[in-house]
């Protein structure tokens, strides 16, 4: 953190890519403890128009300004997926904390990469939006979880239903190569099997298709399957389903020897009886975060506070090693252990 940050107990934040990191430079401002000091977008228009919106941070014309910058403490990065690991590490070996959408990165040897960057700059605050585990819902089921209430768990279903064809078909995926719909939704229920199971897989395999998307610009699987094997004998079942005739939705099962947890478009529900007289309990929590910027005040406030962050950022980079180990199970048509 910079001299000057430190003394005003502010940080000093920098947002690239402003689709939806115009909510992360709203979430960080809105926290007080805050200085946005540059927006920067490919895009230099997009820059300035949230710039004059929000009536903070200056359009930077290129990324490298970010990180030229001593004042700046936090980078927040919501660029396109194929370019959030050179900006990580570039971030990084810059010094900087670092807030990242999700995915982290789009291959292991990315990954080993970013970890490795890490390590050498400090082992500084860096983590990933997977902001489903900011939702209310989730965070209560994680409690019931931990006191016992679900009994042993033995399965955990999570199903993505994107929903949006058009954006995958006409929007910039279709032009990343190797677009991984598992990176880019799958990652959100791969991060609550972990975190709400408290168990890390050991091996997965997985299967794919691409019918919805048959005959458009978009070249790869549009719908992902993945089967995850834990030694407690769990197992996890995650799909990213972009095609779907559905509207934007998230589904989670959890299934323990004493209660069912079920959440979906008909709401969320908790069974503890299999007689079928016996209505479930209706779940009044809300499913989805409030915003996408809901993670950052923790973040800054752990930034501000000199938080050891390292279990955490560990957990981030659990998170994309069991999702891009179903990618490569998928493409190697086998089962794939989880180093």
């Amino acid at each position: 953190m910079s001299t000057l940050s430190a003394k005003r107990r502010v940080l000093g934040v920098a947002v690239a890519g402003l689709g939806v990191g115009a909510q992360h430079a709203r979430a960080y401002a809105a926290t007080g403890r805050c200085d946005v000091r540059y927006l920067y977008d490919v895009d230099s228009a997009k820059s300035r128009e949230l710039s004059e919106r929000l009536g903070t941070g200056r359009a930077a014309e290129r990324f490298e300004q970010l990180l030229e910058d001593p004042e700046v403490d936090v980078v927040s990065i919501a660029s396109y997926d194929d370019a959030h690991v050179g900006q990580v590490i570039a971030a990084l070996r810059a010094g900087k904390s670092v807030f990242v959408e999700k995915p982290l990165c789009r291959s292991m040897a990315e990954l080993e990469t970013i970890q490795r960057t890490w390590e050498a700059h400090g082992c500084r605050p860096l983590a990933s939006n997977l902001v489903l585990r900011a939702a209310p819902l989730y965070q209560r089921l994680r409690a019931r979880i931990e006191a016992g209430e679900l009994g042993s768990l033995y399965a955990f279903d999570g199903e993505y239903l994107y929903g949006r064809l058009s954006k995958i078909t006409d929007g910039w995926r279709k032009d990343v190569p190797d677009y991984s719909v598992m990176q880019g939704g799958g990652v959100h229920l791969v991060d609550l099997m972990l975190w709400l199971t408290g168990q890390r897989p050991v091996a997965v395999t997985a299967r794919g298709n691409r019918i919805c998307t048959a005959g458009s610009a978009f070249r790869y699987h549009d719908y992902v399957a993945a089967a995850y094997e834990f030694p407690s004998g769990l197992i996890g079942r995650i799909t990213a389903n972009f095609g779907c005739v559905h509207p934007h939705q998230h589904v989670v099962r959890v299934f323990g020897t004493a209660a069912t947890f079920l959440y979906d478009d008909a709401g969320a529900r908790l069974h503890t009886n299999r007689d079928s007289s016996v209505p479930s309990t209706r779940l009044a929590e809300a499913a989805l975060p409030e915003s996408k910027g809901d993670l950052i005040p923790a973040f800054v406030r752990a930034v501000a506070q000199g938080e050891d962050l390292r279990v955490q950022t560990q957990q981030e980079f659990d998170v994309m090693r069991v999702t891009l180990a179903a990618d490569e199970a998928l493409a190697a048509g086998q089962r794939v252990t989880i180093s």
